[in-house]
C-alpha cells in the first residue's frame, strides 16, 4: 500500500513538471510578464548586461591595437559577436544615451548637442551653443513622456538596475523616473573632476550611500556596486543591469598601479593615463563577468558592451574623433560594440552590416518578450536576425550634431556623405577607404545623387525647425 501510494506521487509530481515544462514550450515566443513558474521565468527570460562606455575609441582595444592591454575584452570578443561597424547617431554625451535609451535619432528628440553643466541651465529647457554657426538650440533633459527600454522591460516583468553616468537631466528627470527601480553612483555631473575621492565637485554622497576615503578609485568604486548588485540579487524576476561608465572620459586620470606600467612603456602625458583607464574599464568588465559566472547565470545573460562616441586620443586608422571637428567621422561616430548571447550568438564572429545603438532598444525588447519587435514610433530596427546570423533590410542611417560647420551625414552601405553648413559635402567608400582619404565627391557617381537626395528628405522629417 506505501509503496502505491508513493508511486502515484511520484507519478503526479512527474506528470505536472511535464505540464510545466510543456507551458514554458509553448509558450517561448509569447512570455510577457513574470510567471508563476521560476523555470519558464529563467528559461525564457535572460538577464541583461549593458555596458555602455564613455569616449572610449573604436582602435581603444587590445586585439586592435596593441599599445593597450585588454584581456577581458579580447577574451569577451572571442565569444561574441562584434558589429564592426557599430555607430552612434549623435556622438556626443547626452544625446547618446537619449538615443540608447528610447530607440530614437536624438534630433528628433531635439538634443543634437551634450547639457551643460553651468547652472543657469538647470531650470531651462533649451541650450545654445556660442560656437554653433546656426545656433540650433538643444534640450537640457530627456522629456519624461519619452519611453525607455527600462520602462518596457518593466512592463515585461524585469528589475531594472542603473549604475553611473546618467547626464540627461537633473532631480526629476532622473533614471528612477524613467523606469530603472534603483541607482547607484548617479550624479548631476557629466564627468568627475577626478577619478580619485573626492570624485566630484559636489561630492554627491547620496549617489554612492557609503563613504568613501582617499585613494578610492571611481572606476573600481562603481564595479564594487555592479558586483554586489549580481552577488545580492535574489528577485524571481529577471534583471537588466545597465552600467554607464564615467570612465574613459576626462579628466585622464589612470590608476596609479597601472599608469607606471604604461608610463614605462615609454607612453607620454595623459595619453599613459588613458591607456590606464581603458584597462581599468576592461578590468571592471572582466570582474562583472566573474560575477554572472560565480551566480551561475552567465548562460542566462545577454552581455552587450558599447560606446557612447569616438575616443579623444588616436582613432587611427580610422579618421577623426570627439575633437577636432570631424566627429562625423569614423573616428567619432564608429565605436566597439560586442554582444554575446549564450546559445544564440556564435564565438568569435562579426558583423560588417551597419547598425547604430538606436537598434539596441528593439533588440533588447525583443531579447526580453521572445516576440518580433516593431515599433513605428522609433527609428532603430531589431538586430536580432544578425544575432541568428541572418540580414537585416538595407537601409540609411542617419547622422546628426550641432556644435560646428559639419552637422549631418547618412551612410548606405558601403557609402557615406558628410555634410557641412557652409555647403560641402564629402563622400566615401568607408569599405574601401577605412580612413576617409580618398574623398569620392564631385566624381559624377549615382550614389552622390542619391545620398544627397536622401539626407535633404531625411532633414526635412527629422530636424526640428525653431
Amino acid at each position: 500500500m506505501l509503496y502505491k501510494k508513493a508511486s502515484y506521487k511520484n507519478t503526479l509530481l512527474v506528470l505536472i513538471f511535464a505540464l510545466m515544462s510543456l507551458s514554458c514550450k509553448e509558450n517561448k515566443e509569447k512570455v510577457t510578464s513574470v510567471v508563476s513558474s521560476d523555470q519558464c521565468v529563467n528559461k525564457q527570460k535572460p538577464n541583461i548586461v549593458l555596458l555602455f562606455i564613455d569616449d572610449w575609441g573604436w582602435s581603444d582595444i587590445g586585439y586592435r591595437n596593441d599599445t593597450f592591454h585588454t584581456p577581458n575584452l579580447n577574451q569577451f570578443k572571442k565569444e561574441s559577436l562584434e558589429f564592426k561597424r557599430g555607430y552612434i547617431p549623435t556622438p556626443t554625451c547626452s544625446p547618446s544615451r537619449a538615443s540608447l535609451l528610447t530607440g530614437k535619432e536624438s534630433v528628433r528628440l531635439e538634443m543634437s548637442r551634450h547639457i551643460p553643466e553651468e547652472e543657469h541651465f538647470i531650470n531651462e529647457e533649451y541650450n545654445i551653443w556660442p560656437k554653433d554657426p546656426v545656433q540650433r538650440p538643444s534640450r537640457n533633459y530627456l522629456p519624461l513622456e519619452e519611453v525607455t527600454y527600462a520602462e518596457k522591460l518593466k512592463e515585461l516583468g524585469y528589475y531594472n538596475m542603473f549604475i553611473g553616468k546618467w547626464h540627461l537631466g537633473e532631480g526629476k528627470h532622473y533614471p528612477e523616473f524613467q523606469g530603472f527601480d534603483k541607482t547607484f553612483g548617479t550624479t548631476d555631473n557629466g564627468h568627475p573632476k577626478s577619478y580619485y575621492y573626492p570624485f566630484f565637485q559636489s561630492g554627491d554622497p547620496k549617489a554612492f550611500q557609503k563613504d568613501y576615503k582617499e585613494g578610492d578609485y571611481l572606476t573600481d568604486v562603481l564595479t564594487d556596486g555592479a558586483v554586489d548588485f549580481i552577488e545580492n540579487y535574489d528577485n524571481k524576476q529577471p534583471f537588466m543591469l545597465s552600467f554607464w561608465y564615467y570612465s574613459v572620459h576626462g579628466p585622464s586620470v589612470g590608476r596609479k598601479d597601472l599608469l607606471k606600467k604604461y608610463q614605462d612603456a615609454g607612453l607620454k602625458g595623459k595619453y599613459a593615463h588613458h591607456a590606464a583607464m581603458v584597462e581599468a574599464m576592461d578590468e571592471s568588465i572582466g570582474r562583472i563577468r566573474k560575477a554572472l559566472k560565480a551566480k551561475a547565470i552567465e548562460d542566462n545573460t545577454v552581455v552587450i558592451v558599447i560606446s557612447d562616441q569616438g575616443g579623444a586620443y588616436s582613432n587611427a586608422p580610422l579618421n577623426g574623433g570627439k575633437k577636432g571637428g570631424n566627429t562625423l567621422g569614423e573616428g567619432g561616430a564608429r565605436v566597439p560594440f560586442i554582444i554575446s548571447y549564450p546559445g544564440l550568438t556564435k564565438p568569435n564572429t562579426e558583423s560588417n552590416i551597419p547598425v547604430q545603438s538606436i537598434d539596441l532598444f528593439p533588440t533588447i525588447i525583443e531579447i526580453a518578450s521572445g516576440d518580433n519587435y516593431k515599433n513605428k514610433d522609433i527609428q532603430g530596427v531589431s538586430l536580432m536576425p544578425i544575432l541568428k546570423e541572418d540580414k537585416i533590410e538595407q537601409r540609411n542611417i542617419f547622422f546628426f550634431r550641432s556644435y560646428e560647420d559639419q552637422y549631418a551625414a547618412v551612410i548606405y552601405d558601403d557609402w557615406k556623405l558628410v555634410k557641412y553648413h557652409s555647403g560641402k559635402f564629402q563622400l566615401f567608400n568607408v569599405a574601401e577607404d577605412i580612413s576617409e582619404q580618398n574623398d569620392l565627391i564631385g566624381q559624377g557617381l549615382d550614389i552622390e545623387t542619391k545620398l544627397k537626395n536622401d539626407i535633404l528628405i531625411w532633414e526635412k522629417e527629422a530636424v526640428p525647425s525653431f
